[in-house]
Order: structure tokens, then sequence, then C-alpha cells
């Protein structure tokens, strides 16, 4: 059985953290339900702004298996498995595959730079390989200003040929439009989401698949509204406003901007925790942050 096409707006989940920072999963089964319901078409679980670099393998196989077992639809959950080791990888992405998860975003394999296109796509075809899954779909994931290892256009190209619909598509993380408008032309039906809220008015013209975004978190119904409304004069507004929106917040620290105004969402202060190196905004920050968010989401 194929697994199903993720596509329109899909929030990359941030993950609350108890006092011992480690994943809270009640906290996160509640916010990735309040998110399904306010407009994202899917979830991506255990990505950037999920912090799962900071997670042991063991911490991230016991997320997974939390969504699994919360009745969360999975058919609308890809989660990210990349990490440089490729058994550990090969372990995440065969644990995704038989929960049932739609998708794996697998990052490159990073730390050794300059690695070349053959070694690429010799770790994808060890993984797919080694997993050996009928429900697996990778979706490559490119963001190349932190793992400083790219997914450049020939390796996607070859990959695509080799594997078919196994390589299901592509988060784009650099912001580079250029880049992912290059996929989109040299690999028809190939999914490619841009990373901003910004693509969504036009995401069907592009030959887009959607947008996976950090500011989903708390865009959601705007996003949706743009997603939804392609092509309108609402439409047009709605990703006017959620681009503005996601502007504010990365105009911080994105995961502790996204975690400070979910904590005032929630009311619920706990939410303001990161993962270690990274640290939460400072009181006056996240006031300036609220209140500027507040002013632009309360605006026509």
């Amino acid at each position: 059985m194929t697994p199903p096409r993720l596509r329109g707006v899909i929030a990359a989940t941030a993950t609350p953290l108890d006092a011992d920072l480690r994943p809270d999963h009640d906290r996160l089964v509640r916010h990735c339900r309040a998110l399904l319901d306010g407009g994202c078409d899917a979830i991506n679980l255990l990505g950037t702004t999920g912090e799962a670099t900071a997670f042991g393998v063991d911490q991230r196989i016991a997320v997974m298996r939390a969504i699994a077992g919360s009745g969360l639809p999975l058919d609308r959950f890809m989660v990210g498995t990349g990490v440089p080791a490729l058994e550990e990888t090969v372990l995440l992405t065969r644990t995704a595959c038989e929960l049932g998860f739609a998708g794996a975003l697998v990052l490159p394999p990073f730390y050794y730079p300059d690695v070349p296109g053959d070694g690429l796509v010799a770790y994808v075809d060890a993984l797919v390989a080694r997993v050996d899954h009928p429900q697996l779909a990778v979706y490559l994931y490119h963001i190349p200003q932190n793992t400083k290892v790219p997914w450049p256009l020939e390796v996607v190209a070859r990959l695509r040929e080799r594997h078919g619909a196994t390589l299901a598509g592509l988060k784009d993380s650099a912001g580079d439009l250029a880049y992912a408008r290059s996929i989109v032309a040299a690999l028809p039906d190939f999914d490619v989401f841009p990373s901003s809220e910004a693509t969504l008015g036009s995401a069907t013209a592009e030959c887009f698949a959607g947008c996976i975004s950090a500011t989903v978190n708390v865009t959601a119904r705007e996003s949706q509204a743009a997603w939804s409304g392609q092509g309108t004069p609402g439409g047009a507004v709605a990703a006017k406003k959620a681009a503005e929106l996601r502007a504010i917040v990365a105009g911080h620290p994105l995961v502790a901007a996204v975690k400070s105004l979910l904590a005032v969402r929630y009311r619920d202060d706990e939410w303001r925790r990161v993962a270690l190196p990274l640290v939460a905004l400072a009181a006056d920050r996240a006031a300036a942050l609220r209140d500027a968010y507040e002013r632009r989401a309360a605006a026509p």
C-alpha cells in the first residue's frame, strides 16, 4: 500500500519539554490535535523546530510511539528520522514506517564537510535497502545553513530515478525559492515544500505541494486561508498576513520565539522551555514579541 501524499499547510511542530528537558508527550499530543483542528493539513514531527537533534534515539522513538498511540491520524504526519549515523537513521526510519507515519524526513549525513554526491546517493541507497518496508516514503530535508551539507539538484534527480515514488519529496528550509523551483522543474510529480507561508498564495501555480513551516505553529488559521483561497483576493490577504506574522516571529531566535507564543496561547509557561544549548526568550523580548504578534494578528 502506497503511503498517502502529504500536501498543504504543514506545521513543523514544536516539542514541549518537562522540567528535566525531556519531551512532554501529553502536551505534545494536545498541541498536535489543536494544530490539526486549527487549520493544518499535516504535521512534521521531530524536525528542527521540534529540537529533534537534542534528543536521543530512545527519546525520539518514545515521542513517535506517543503520537502513534494517541489516536491522531498518522496519515497526516511526517517525522524527522535523519541523523549522521546510518544505523540510527535506519532504526528511526523503520520505526516510523512500522508505526504507520506517512513519511520520513531525512537530513543529509552531516558533520563531514564537502560530502560528494556519490556519497549522498550511496547513503540513501543504503537507507532504503536496510529499512526495506513497503510503507517507506522518504522526504529529503534541505537545510544547508544548519547541516552545511545540501541536497544538490543532481543528487535529488539521481535518487528519484533510482527509487521512484519511495523518494516522495523534499523540504527546502534554505529559503531559496530558485532552488525549490529548480527541483520542481526537473522532477514533475515530486512534492516540494518551501518553508515560508509567503509561498502559499501561489503554491499550486508554482507546482509546490504546500509549505512546511515552524511559524505555522502559530499561523495555522491564516496559512490555511491562504492555501485554500489561492487565486482569490481573500487568499492573497491571508497569505500577506501569514507572511507578516512569520516575519515578526523570525525577528527573534525561532524555536524560543515559537515556544514563547505557544506559552501565551495555551496560558502555560511550561511551553517556554527549550532544549540545551538553546535559551528561552528573556521576559522583555517575550513581551515585545507577544505585543507585536497580537497587534498584527488582530488587524485586518
